[in-house]
């Protein structure tokens, strides 16, 4: 699979295929056993992946319950030395990007699931990172809360310029938000299908689209009875 600079690709499947297994490699947290993910600098060749060109978001907020939302969001910029004063500056802004002003010195425990989920978003982005990895991170959200930060997502997409990666159990959600979805099969985990989103705008304003229920049963049927490859290709022809 590839994706592009600047895209929003969604990754979809059952559970168990390996959605977050293929998100921990392209982050590098786990290490492939075979093959290779490479990373395409402005040039169109391969560059090697900064200390930085990674914010990665998980489906638990894992903030530090000792420390405040500001200094939750500037852990990665301390871990990586940069002066207290930036630091701090740069947190703010991030917590401003996610409309978190005003709640900078509240402790997570004082803070809503959804308010928790912004300051990890937050610390995912405070790197200003070229690819943002988001493994479900509103899924234990209510639905008015998850749509809300859905498009909190979008307003970020637009604000950073970063790429997306996004793993969802919800088809809705993949297709109001990204440009492609990924559909994966299991046993093994392989890419069954790829989903152009070719809709008008993007978010909610995408619910009336009267080529939205087609798009979501082509998933559902690619989920239900996934295809190799090759297969999925010529079928979707």
């Amino acid at each position: 699979m590839e994706v592009l600079p600047g895209e929003l690709v969604a990754v979809v499947g059952a559970s168990g295929c390996g959605k977050t297994t293929l998100l921990r490699l392209v982050g590098g947290l786990d290490r492939p056993d075979e093959g290779s993910i490479d990373f395409v600098g402005a040039d169109g060749r391969s560059a090697a992946r900064g200390q930085h060109d990674l914010g990665f978001c998980f489906q638990d907020p894992r903030l530090l319950p000792w420390r405040c939302a500001r200094d939750n969001v500037a852990l990665p910029l301390e871990l990586a030395g940069v002066a207290k004063a930036e630091r701090q500056r740069r947190a703010l802004e991030a917590l401003a990007m996610v409309r978190l002003t005003g709640r900078e010195r509240s402790l997570p425990g004082t803070l809503s699931g959804g308010m928790r989920m912004r300051v990890a978003l937050a610390r995912a982005i405070v790197t200003r990172p070229r690819v943002l990895l988001l493994d479900e991170p509103f899924s234990s959200l209510d639905e008015l809360t998850r749509l809300e930060l859905d498009a909190e997502l979008l307003m970020l997409r637009e604000a950073t310029g970063a790429t997306i990666l996004l793993v969802t159990h919800a088809i809705s959600e993949a297709v109001l938000l990204a440009d492609r979805i990924v559909v994966l099969a299991s046993n093994p985990g392989r890419v069954c299908d790829t989903v152009t989103v070719d809709l008008p705008e993007r978010g909610m304003a995408r619910r009336g689209s009267p080529g939205l229920a087609p798009l979501v049963a082509r998933i559902l049927d690619r989920m239900a009875s996934p295809l190799p490859a090759g297969a999925a290709s010529e079928r979707a022809a």
